[in-house]
């Protein structure tokens, strides 16, 4: 993607959100990024709410698809030939899964550098020419120290270490009302290796950022909690079946 394609059609959009947010909680007499940065994660939240969902089918068919890949392996694990042809046609009779997750990738690595570019220069006042010309006037600097206490603009640990608890928080929600066994394997590096990994890569980084994942974080627990508890609804009032031969039984 050219950087001018980028800045275009995606930054500056966005970048105007924000600052439009920022502007309009000033007019409360708000003036705090940080409150700005917290509603703007919820309305980024709430447009990628359709291929979120669309995101969790594509979860099913992956499953689905690795299921047939296992049964395939098994009945011709001594026929490379039929095995590598076999494998071939259910990815090819299943291209959604596979579409699914690219575009899930390309939209998670366009906001990482959206994030990046917002909270590193945007907001210092780098970016400000790219307000859009009917955007009210925005008085500079921009405060970036949300509740007076965290600098959007510089690391800190204390967000981070919430932005990994977290993480360990969803994960183990999702092992908890999926409907497959989970692994001590799975759990280990989801659960566990994950929040870890996250705390060292994420560390380094803008506050403003972490602030954004940990309101997207809480944001993706409270949609998780209500399809589970749709799901729940459903089950008492006899609309889904529950299967109850898949018990949850930790495997190693």
């Amino acid at each position: 993607m050219q950087p001018s394609l980028f800045i275009t059609y995606i930054y500056q959009p966005f970048f105007n959100i924000l600052v439009f947010i920022y502007w309009a909680l000033g007019q409360a007499g708000i003036s705090d990024m940080g409150i700005a940065v917290i509603i703007f994660a919820v309305v980024v939240q709430i447009i990628l709410l359709p291929l979120n969902l669309s995101a969790d089918r594509s979860e099913k068919e992956k499953a689905a698809i690795a299921a047939k890949i296992k049964e395939i392996e098994r009945k011709h694990r001594f026929d490379p030939v039929k095995l590598r042809s076999e494998s071939k046609e259910v990815m090819r009779s299943n291209p959604g899964a596979v579409v699914g997750e690219t575009i899930n990738i390309i939209i998670q690595v366009i906001i990482v550098l959206m994030l990046y570019r917002i909270f590193k220069t945007g907001l210092e006042g780098e970016d400000l020419h790219l307000l859009y010309s009917f955007m009210p006037e925005i008085k500079t600097p921009i405060n970036l120290v949300f509740l007076g206490k965290f600098d959007l603009s510089q690391t800190n640990g204390t967000l981070n270490l919430i932005q990994s608890l977290l993480i360990f928080a969803i994960e183990a929600l999702h092992m908890l009302f999926s409907p497959d066994a989970t692994s001590r394997r799975q759990f280990l590096q989801l659960a566990i290796f994950l929040p870890i990994t996250a705390f060292l890569v994420f560390i380094f980084l803008p506050a403003g950022k972490k602030l954004f994942i940990i309101t997207s974080l809480l944001f993706s627990i409270f949609v998780l909690l209500i399809k589970q508890a749709l799901f729940w609804y459903h089950t008492l009032t006899g609309e889904i079946s529950p299967h109850l031969e898949e018990q949850k039984t930790p495997t190693s």
